[in-house]
């Protein structure tokens, strides 16, 4: 037994189904079932919306495979995305003692001098153990792991071939496909791993970079830039567009900027990079504006591109659009009727999360059970900047152009009892709600513990209930979700007072 109790089941590397036949046999030589197929459903790809795909038709009793490369079980998201990504930042916030400043002085450090080994030690052992997990999920299930890269033959056969270079073949009545992304990475860009790097290289670093230019202010550039900010690091962000992750609330996004300048953050919006020229161990990032930015290291996040170039969608009469993304239908249906795809390499919203829901859903419309949706205005979307920021439903923006009226209620974490324990006086939740009936429009949280506290809000919504529920409740106190009642408050008093106005 590994670490935390996890059972450690051992999945052999290269599993071949007993009715897999190997790519030189003649085709006569299959033994498969009368069904004529090796399994019900064959999963490609691994990552969360792969595995709850895989595990979902398996409860409901099919036989299933689930295909990934050996070195990618658990997907982008266990390798190189989500867990590495969020665990780099809780060992940032505990290394620098950046959460803890307020309280015990603005020098107060856990330790002085911050190492890439200090980082990647506690990354490794959650990408280990959520692995380990993963594998025994899959085998408890009975899911057939067949480790090797994967591509079809015709609509219902897929060869696969492992790092061996050994291939075989595999038919299934039902095909899920779930390969994911990877990061986009402009024909210009001479990416070297070291100097000039993607999202993904950044974790390999060998060493932490005393500046650095960050291109891109979306969700992952703007999520690196505040981890390397608070490690130190002069962070310089550069984006095209007029402001950063325009789609969250504008208070909320200007909030997250105040704090990042405080850490030293430069930004450049509107701004074009031209060239990244290499100098030794250094780059100079020069701008369409003439503006040259000296710094060791340049990290590109410009956007992802689906990992369909191998999979030969054409032999199954499909095809992805210019960022590798396969169109897809209500139910995760794609043009092909037998085929489905879900999770990133379907595009927006490209969350763990949203990808862990489509897997269940595909699954369940393959094996013919009823489906319910998923409901756009329900689903939370988490950014881990420092500090993080969450939000379901509109914003204020959203709402003003469809001229649906609102009222705001903000309660600020400098005013509630749990925020000065914390010592985090900056952040704030925020609700929008409907003056008509009271219904909750919209939840926006920044500060610490926001991707948390958000999920009540997304209840609330879920239930249709309205401003009146959280004005009535009692919350524990002292915490962070004595905010709802605070900000409710807040907006049922507006409320009020225009009702008095208006007799």
């Amino acid at each position: 037994m590994p670490e935390y109790g996890v059972p450690r089941y051992r999945v052999p590397d290269y599993r071949v189904p007993e009715h897999a036949v190997p790519e030189h046999a003649a085709p006569d030589q299959r033994a498969a079932d009368s069904r004529g197929t090796d399994y019900d459903i064959l999963v490609i790809g691994s990552g969360p919306g792969g595995q709850k795909a895989a595990i979902a038709a398996a409860k409901l009793g099919r036989r299933v495979a689930i295909v990934d490369r050996r070195e990618m079980i658990g997907g982008v998201c266990i390798n190189t995305g989500t867990i590495p990504s969020k665990t780099l930042r809780e060992a940032v916030l505990y290394l620098t003692g950046l959460a803890h400043r307020e309280v015990y002085g603005q020098s107060y450090r856990l330790k002085d001098e911050i190492t890439v080994s200090d980082l990647s030690a506690r990354t490794q052992h959650v990408i280990s153990r959520e692995i380990d997990v993963i594998r025994s999920q899959l085998a408890r299930n009975r899911v057939h792991v067949l480790t090797g890269t994967a591509s079809f033959v015709d609509p219902h056969t897929v060869s696969i071939t492992n790092g061996a270079q050994e291939t075989c073949r595999v038919r299934a009545e039902k095909i899920i496909i779930a390969t994911g992304t990877r990061p986009a990475r402009p024909d210009s860009v001479d990416f070297d791993g070291r100097t000039v790097v993607d999202s993904d290289q950044i974790l390999a670093l060998d060493r932490l970079p005393s500046s650095m230019v960050v291109v891109g202010a979306g969700v992952i550039g703007i999520e690196y830039a505040s981890m390397f900010a608070a490690l130190g690091t002069k962070v310089t962000v550069v984006e095209r567009r007029d402001r950063m992750l325009e789609f969250c609330d504008l208070e909320i996004v200007e909030a997250l900027k105040y704090h990042l300048r405080d850490l030293a953050v430069t930004f450049r919006f509107r701004e074009s990079v031209v060239a990244v020229e290499r100098h030794g161990g250094a780059t100079l990032t020069l701008l369409e504006s003439g503006k040259k930015i000296p710094a060791d290291t340049v990290m590109y996040s410009a956007g992802r591109q689906g990992v369909t170039e191998a999979l030969n969608l054409g032999n199954a009469g499909l095809t992805a659009d210019s960022r590798g993304r396969i169109s897809v239908g209500p139910d995760f249906r794609t043009a092909v009727d037998h085929i489905y795809a879900v999770g990133d390499v379907i595009g927006f919203p490209a969350l763990a999360a949203t990808s862990m829901e489509q897997g269940r859903l595909a699954a369940y419309a393959a094996c013919g059970e009823k489906v319910h949706g998923i409901r756009a205005e329900l689903m939370p979307i988490g950014i881990y900047t420092i500090p993080e920021i969450s939000y379901v439903g509109s914003t204020e923006d959203e709402l003003t152009e469809q001229a649906v009226p609102f009222e705001v209620g903000i309660a600020r974490y400098r005013e509630l009892a749990r925020g000065a324990i914390l010592g985090d006086s900056y952040g704030m939740l925020k609700l929008l709600v409907s003056p008509d009936d009271g219904r909750l429009l919209g939840v926006h949280v920044f500060g610490t513990g926001a991707t948390e506290l958000v999920h009540i809000g997304q209840a609330v919504m879920g239930c249709g209930g309205t401003v009146d529920y959280l004005v009535d409740t009692v919350f524990n106190y002292p915490t962070l979700a004595e905010s709802y009642k605070v900000a409710a408050l807040d907006a049922m008093n507006k409320m009020r007072a225009v009702a008095r106005l208006r007799g």
